[in-house]
């Protein structure tokens, strides 16, 4: 099922019901990079309680075959159950895709503080045409440096790039703007 969501970053429930189950799933943290949460790397979308009780979750995943997928949503039902809740239903949602620009600010510290860059600049999800952007210095998150090079455009997941810093010389992820 896909659903189609807002473009925004998603904000906890107004609804009592809905925002207890936010934050029993906010904690299920990414196996890819274990100091961000679903909700930090923007992942959680939307939660709803039905009428009948049902926890409904969705989840977008960072790109479509992103392999993670399969285990923060066994993490998110199992979290749901340790709550209490037998009834749930966790869906994943394509569209709109995910951006980067979903990404919580301390998400982005966290990731700077476990040594991968942040994605610098917003997306341009959805731009067609018009001015071109320009690639943003990447930073070391290691000693702050903007003198960095890129070594490969594919880092340890699909959604990172390998840098290197020209100064302290060590190799570093870089999170790419998506």
């Amino acid at each position: 099922m896909i659903q189609q969501l807002s473009k925004d970053i998603a904000q906890r429930p107004m609804d009592p019901e809905a925002a207890r189950v936010w934050d029993v799933v906010g904690k299920v943290t990414d196996p890819e990079i274990p100091v961000l949460t679903i909700i930090d790397i923007g992942i959680l979308r939307e939660v709803m309680v039905a009428s009948d009780g049902t926890a409904q979750v969705i989840i977008t995943p960072t790109y479509s075959g992103c392999p993670a997928m399969d285990t923060i949503k066994a993490d998110v039902e199992q979290a749901l159950r340790e709550a209490g809740y037998d009834r749930y239903e966790v869906t994943m949602s394509l569209a709109p895709a995910w951006t980067t620009d979903w990404m919580t600010p301390e998400g982005k510290q966290k990731l700077e503080q476990y040594g991968i860059a942040p994605p610098t600049g917003n997306s341009a999800v959805g731009m067609q045409r018009g001015p071109k952007r320009l690639s943003l210095a990447v930073r070391c998150p290691n000693c702050g440096s903007i003198k960095t090079n890129e070594l490969s455009r594919f880092g340890s997941t699909a959604c990172k790039a390998l840098f290197q810093c020209a100064s302290c010389k060590e190799p570093f992820d870089y999170f790419k703007v998506h």
